[in-house]
């Protein structure tokens, strides 16, 4: 089975640029093939990558749950499931060493028990094809504690160098445990600290929280002029230190 590696922190922390360097690394050394999932109700890790996105699992979701009062119905002789699994492909954009899914926003009005079982079904269809599943989340990791998404192997909590950057990467961590996802490590990566350094506030709410500090990723300013330019951050240079910072930590956890 793939070993399911979830990434999470606070908005605006940098998290699905790290991810998608992450992913990237991985198919680069031959750790593929990778499932990327965008998690997050944000979703632009599509971007990060550089590749369209044909419909989300949300909009599919959206389209089941309404398909007989929306005028447009399910094709005849085709149950809920039979067409969850056609409209599951049509969101699963395939490229060379990874395929994208991309959840979309989580629901709307009403229950969606039943079409959240189905795409779930999928997915559980499909994991055993994968080395890796990355997942881009959103703070609450709701799609993994509701069960949608497997389980986690690891977490990986991203940081800015603030206080309250730090705070909620240990509220994410508590989560975690309240519900009881029992990934076999727990690390925080600090990101965008100037020069690479941590002061010794940050270090000491670190300390506080009780979070495992897996490394920095130092400040570049070729990140936001990519993201300023609509570049995917994937494209950054070679010699960047932003991709020297996030092997090293790859490097050190084993991936």
């Amino acid at each position: 089975m793939a070993q399911v590696i979830a990434v999470a922190g606070k908005g605006g922390v940098g998290k699905t640029t790290l991810t998608g360097l992450l992913i990237q690394y991985l198919c680069q050394t031959g750790k593929g093939p990778i499932l990327a999932v965008d998690a997050d109700a944000n979703s632009n890790l599509n971007e990060v990558l550089g590749v369209e996105v044909e419909a989300t699992l949300g909009e599919i979701r959206e389209e089941l749950e309404n398909a007989e009062s929306s005028g447009s119905p399910i094709p005849p002789g085709m149950s809920k499931a039979d067409y969850m699994e056609f409209r599951f492909g049509s969101a699963l954009t395939e490229e060379k060493d990874f395929d994208l899914l991309v959840m979309g926003r989580t629901q709307g009005k009403g229950c969606y028990c039943f079409v959240n079982g189905l795409l779930q079904a999928q997915i559980q269809k499909v994991q055993g094809e994968y080395s890796y599943i990355v997942v881009d989340n959103e703070a609450g990791m709701e799609h993994i504690s509701r069960g949608v998404l497997p389980g986690m192997n690891m977490a990986i909590l991203v940081s800015d160098c603030s206080r309250r950057g730090v705070q909620a990467a240990g509220r994410i961590a508590e989560l975690i445990k309240e519900c009881n996802m029992h990934p076999s490590r727990v690390g925080l990566i600090v990101n965008r600290a100037p020069g690479g350094v941590l002061n010794e506030g940050t270090r000491e709410e670190i300390e506080n929280q009780g979070l495992e500090l897996l490394g920095v990723v130092p400040h570049d300013d070729t990140v936001y002029e990519y993201d300023c330019d609509g570049k995917p951050t994937v494209q950054l240079p070679e010699d960047s230190p932003v991709r020297a910072a996030l092997k090293e930590i790859v490097e050190k956890l084993g991936l």
